[in-house]
């Protein structure tokens, strides 16, 4: 096997190309992720049961179904009954949707965390349920839960390469497509490998910086 650094150049192009749409997906699938698996977690805490078990049942079925099946379905199923929307939208969607279940198990665990002085003392200063969980309870549990979220982002970008099964242009999209044009495939598979560790370093560090300003 003989390297080729020409090969490299050709790819590089078509390697910016996915890298951006990547990107785009993991941020836009995190943000879905994050602001609907609070909404979960919030929801599971209201004291009526026609609102929590709609929503428990809905949570399971999508972390208990593979990421893949649930792209598909969204993908292929959809347009059927008339919702038809971009490939990118859709992985954004999907992968927003499936982490949702799971970010919001990190969010119960950071609220069933916070002492129950805290509450208590809510209570004590007359404060509105509203405004105890936006001024009290929110900001000391989203404060312990970030190492976990900040995980899960790390796993949504390993699992962007999924993507391409709906057809959508991703890093391992574009070197599958570069591959097949020029019947190179190491160089192009090596790119996008090395791109995958230094952007999951790259979050690591940002979490580590964010987590130690909220420590402060």
């Amino acid at each position: 096997m003989k390297w080729d650094w020409s090969a490299v150049a050709d790819f590089m192009p078509q390697f910016w190309d996915g890298l951006q749409v990547t990107l785009q997906a993991l941020v836009l699938g995190s943000l879905i992720s994050f602001v609907l698996g609070l909404v979960w977690a919030l929801l599971m805490r209201t004291p009526t049961r026609w609102v929590r078990w709609p929503v428990g049942v809905v949570t399971e079925f999508v972390r208990n179904t593979p990421l893949l099946v649930q792209l598909f379905f969204l993908f292929y199923v959809l347009p059927e009954w008339g919702v038809t929307i971009s490939a990118l939208t859709t992985g954004v969607i999907g992968i927003g949707l499936h982490y949702s279940t799971y970010t919001m198990q990190v969010y119960r665990a950071g609220i069933e965390a916070v002492p129950p002085g805290q509450w208590e003392a809510a209570t004590a200063l007359n404060l509105s349920r509203r405004r105890t969980w936006t001024a009290v309870i929110l900001p000391q549990a989203i404060r312990r839960v970030v190492p976990a979220l900040g995980n899960y982002v790390i796993s949504m970008l390993k699992d962007t390469p999924m993507l391409m099964v709906i057809t959508v242009l991703d890093m391992l999209g574009q070197a599958r497509l570069f591959s097949q044009q020029h019947f190179q495939f190491t160089e192009p598979l090596t790119v996008i490998g090395v791109a995958f560790i230094v952007i999951s370093y790259l979050a690591s560090l940002l979490l580590r910086t964010l987590e130690r300003r909220l420590v402060r």
